[in-house]
């Protein structure tokens, strides 16, 4: 039997990684997505610290923070980094774009692991023709800036898309772009295959329940038991609204003659709390969306017409952000407050009974410490 200090010393490395404030279900491996519009969020090393012990590895911002990618340095995690809508006219020209590249990712990019610029955010909805044009032409310059400096092999080039590009979401199989977007969306697809770039989608069941909660059973957008529904063109069935999403897009994409790109969701989430018009917005429904996400992608699912592509998920968002506009939902998507304590838990509490009881079979010396270990562990994860 292994002596008390040897198990103490396993203890405390397993409390380390384990709480019931942490987020990270064994082995999963999925982003989540760091916004800053708020005047209340913890620290950036203070982030990187609770980050480090979930063990997530992959964030996305919504800028190039430079104090953000100074406070992960020589951290084990890849960032994707954004360029603002109001960028990219500026970003058409080399030049700036060059520039851009010189000071947010070059100067990082040794310490810090930048994989990703993501170019614009949900353009093609934002009914901005300008942005619209300017979109396909930045996100080249910025390539072409990369190349020159030696760095498209390690930093890719996309862009990110609201849900609402579709015209046809229902049945899967027959998901497709808007028509009025076709001109954008074509030549855009062209490049992304060209240079081997995902194509990211914000997507959001959340929403269809809110606008039809009579119409969109509530089990379906949560992964919960239910019915589900059958492809009547594939026979394929779903038993939940985000993969048949999946599937839309990527039928959406086949009928622009592509089947050479991958889609990834780069937001999705639910909010846990709303206003008294937002249907669904519970802490209930957002602990239960969210765990239940967490468990499919844990358990490495592709979607029905992709079964052997796991699902690829950034998790909107790390913090409750209390100065974004909107409704009450939009500043509560967060799986954290911003005082690093959990909104809810994900149900890593279910380790801890079993390691409570491996302990107390080794003796009534350990179990003393054994609490004490778990008070510690859980005081400094939340400070």
């Amino acid at each position: 039997m292994a002596s008390s200090s040897s198990l103490l010393r396993l203890v405390f490395l397993i409390l380390l990684s384990l709480s019931d404030s942490a987020i990270q279900i064994m082995g999963v491996e999925f982003g989540i997505n760091y916004g800053q519009i708020a005047n209340n969020l913890p620290s950036h090393s203070r982030v990187s610290t609770l980050l480090g012990s979930l063990n997530i590895s992959r964030v996305k911002l919504y800028d190039a923070d430079p104090n953000v990618l100074l406070a992960f340095s020589k951290s084990n995690v890849d960032f994707i980094i954004g360029l603002g809508n109001g960028d990219l006219q500026n970003m058409t020209d080399p030049v700036n774009a060059q520039d851009w590249i010189q000071q947010h990712v070059q100067p990082y990019i040794g310490q810090t692991r930048i994989t990703c610029i993501v170019v614009g955010n949900e353009v093609l909805n934002s009914n901005n023709t300008q942005w619209m044009a300017y979109l396909l032409p930045a996100m080249q310059t910025v390539y072409l800036a990369l190349s020159k400096l030696g760095l498209n092999q390690q930093v890719a080039v996309t862009t990110a898309h609201s849900l609402n590009i579709l015209a046809t979401s229902y049945p899967p199989s027959a998901g497709a772009f808007r028509q009025d977007l076709a001109e954008y969306l074509q030549p855009l697809l062209n490049f992304q295959a060209q240079i081997d770039t995902p194509f990211l989608i914000n997507a959001y069941p959340y929403f269809a329940y809110k606008d039809n909660p009579s119409e969109v059973p509530l089990n379906y957008v949560l992964f919960q038991p239910n019915e589900g529904l059958t492809d009547p063109f594939t026979n394929l069935h779903y038993d939940n609204m985000l993969y048949a999403q999946i599937d839309a897009v990527y039928s959406a994409i086949k009928a622009m003659g592509h089947t050479d790109i991958n889609v990834r969701i780069s937001e999705t989430g639910w909010p846990s709390k709303g206003d008294a018009d937002e249907a669904g917005a519970t802490l209930e429904n957002a602990q239960i969306y969210n765990g239940n996400l967490l468990q499919r992608i844990e358990q490495k699912q592709g979607t029905p017409a992709k079964p052997s592509v796991p699902i690829d998920i950034y998790v909107f968002a790390l913090f409750n952000e209390n100065l974004k506009p909107g409704p009450t939902s939009e500043r509560n998507y967060g799986l954290y407050y911003p005082d690093g304590t959990p909104v809810y838990s994900l149900g890593l509490q279910r380790y801890l009974p079993e390691l409570y009881s491996a302990v107390s079979a080794a003796g009534t010396r350990v179990l003393p410490f054994f609490v004490v270990l778990v008070s510690i562990t859980t005081f400094l994860m939340l400070i």
